[in-house]
């Protein structure tokens, strides 16, 4: 799962929740990926050697070439995304850092926190939000359904045994 929950010693209570998303591409998986596209986009090229089509079509297979890479970066950058969520018995936490853009923070008394999970009407299914201090913040909405589920649950446990008197 792409989140992990670490103790803090300094409180036995408080723990700190790290969500990022999904990277399913390694800098190795990627280097492969765009070396085999490239060396299979040249097969063609095999039989236009020595001729001027060579050279007419090898710009618009480079500039394909380009283009893939810029697309996978593009969306490696976009997918920098971390979140974490601090709990302790006084305090909760979200600060988002943003792959662009300044990071995000949102802070409320732990007592008045609430987790909530809405099946419909959010921008993914079972949307999870955390509530409090007049604001409600999405947490983890770049998870999958079933690991959005979990973390609802997980969440809601924290948060119930934090509060609990």
């Amino acid at each position: 799962m792409p989140y992990r929950w670490e103790q803090k010693t300094a409180e036995p209570q408080a723990a700190e929740l790290h969500l990022w998303p999904h990277q399913s591409l390694s800098a190795h998986g990627f280097s492969l990926f765009i070396l085999s596209f490239f060396l299979l986009a040249l097969i063609p090229f095999f039989g236009l050697i020595g001729t001027v089509l060579l050279w007419g079509l090898l710009p618009f297979m480079l500039a394909a070439v380009a283009g893939i890479w810029f697309a996978i970066m593009r969306n490696s950058r976009d997918r920098r995304i971390l979140e974490v969520l601090t709990l302790s018995p006084e305090r909760t936490r979200l600060i988002r850092h943003n792959p662009r853009g300044p990071a995000q923070d949102w802070e409320s008394n732990t007592y008045w926190v609430r987790v909530a999970m809405h099946e419909r009407g959010g921008p993914v299914p079972f949307y999870v939000t955390l509530q409090g201090s007049g604001r409600e913040v999405e947490i983890g909405a770049f998870l999958s359904e079933d690991e959005r589920k979990a973390l609802f649950a997980e969440l809601s446990d924290r948060v119930r045994i934090l509060t609990r008197p």
